[in-house]
């Protein structure tokens, strides 16, 4: 008789880190329900339309022993409808799949939140690392910050494990917001002001985010409850460098130019693009310690972790 093999619940299936996870559970021997807001014809997918604190888990979470909690609203158009909405789907919406999954017998439960529960920056400052005071920006931030609270209170009354990842800026082949503005200037061409900049800033690649997600799931701490783990790759480099070794994983030349850091920042902010300001030019370093005592290692390095992020065969 074959052994049956263990089920994960993955949430945001189809999104980008949704696509690189499923599959990679699949091949290290993990039965995948996928969670998705649409159909898609994949085996043992399940439609939930939307996540919210009324949200009916049921049947996602029958015979589960794992659940991976990716979806989130991570932008909104209409700033008066997004305080409500990541309140909906990032708050309660979390904590009450969390809820469920206890209910159901559910063993683990990882929820993948950001590093901006610390804020954008730690110029000036140590890496952040886990046992830090939150300083969280902007709303997702905030709402991942009050999720992990609730979170962190569940554990004190349920047997389920629940880790917390925080991952910076994840890239691969499929990502969205910076990475593919970045990928698509190089591919151009295009001059970047980026040539002055000394900052030092974490990335992760989705395979690695990937390979630490699998690591909780099969090593889980069996003296604790809840845990928190910033994760990124083996190097930290700064943002002309990160740009420069795209360029290269691309096969273009970078054209970085100098500009003040000052004027920089100046002219971003008269464009409204402080969050870019804040992701490209600020520090973002962290201290990665917790996670590799695990036993873990990043799958891949930075380089190569940029030539699948560039190549079809990436996912």
């Amino acid at each position: 008789m074959s052994q049956r093999k263990p089920v994960v619940l993955v949430t945001g299936a189809s999104g980008f880190v949704g696509r690189h996870v499923a599959p990679a559970l699949v091949r290290e021997g993990w039965a995948v329900r996928r969670a998705v807001r649409s159909p898609e014809g994949i085996d043992d997918e399940v439609v939930i339309e939307s996540i919210g604190p009324e949200t009916d888990w049921q049947a996602a979470l029958a015979g589960v022993d794992a659940v991976v909690h990716l979806a989130a609203r991570v932008h909104h158009k209409h700033e008066e409808h997004a305080v409500q909405l990541y309140r909906n789907v990032n708050i309660a919406g979390t904590l009450h799949l969390a809820r469920s999954a206890a209910m159901a017998g559910v063993r683990q439960f990882i929820f993948v939140s950001t590093v901006l529960v610390h804020g954008r920056s730690n110029d000036g400052r140590a890496p952040f690392s886990e046992d830090d005071i939150l300083t969280p920006r902007g709303l997702y931030g905030m709402s991942k910050a009050a999720a992990e609270a609730g979170l962190r209170t569940l554990a004190r009354d349920s047997t389920m494990k629940i880790s917390v990842i925080r991952p910076p800026l994840v890239y691969g082949a499929g990502a969205k917001g910076n990475f593919a503005l970045l990928t698509r200037a190089v591919s151009l061409g295009l001059p970047l002001p980026f040539a002055e900049i000394h900052n030092q800033r974490a990335f992760l690649a989705v395979q690695n985010l990937s390979s630490f997600i699998l690591r909780r799931l099969t090593h889980p701490d069996p003296a604790s409850n809840f845990e928190i783990f910033l994760v990124a790759d083996g190097e930290q480099v700064s943002t002309p460098e990160f740009i420069e070794r795209l360029a290269r994983a691309s096969g273009k030349k970078p054209r970085l130019f100098r500009m003040p850091p000052e004027l920089l920042s100046s002219l971003l902010g008269i464009v409204g693009r402080q969050d870019t300001h804040d992701s490209l030019i600020g520090s973002l370093e962290l201290n990665v310690s917790k996670a590799i005592a695990t036993g873990w290692q990043p799958q891949v390095s930075l380089d190569e972790g940029l030539r699948l992020a560039l190549s079809t065969q990436g996912v």
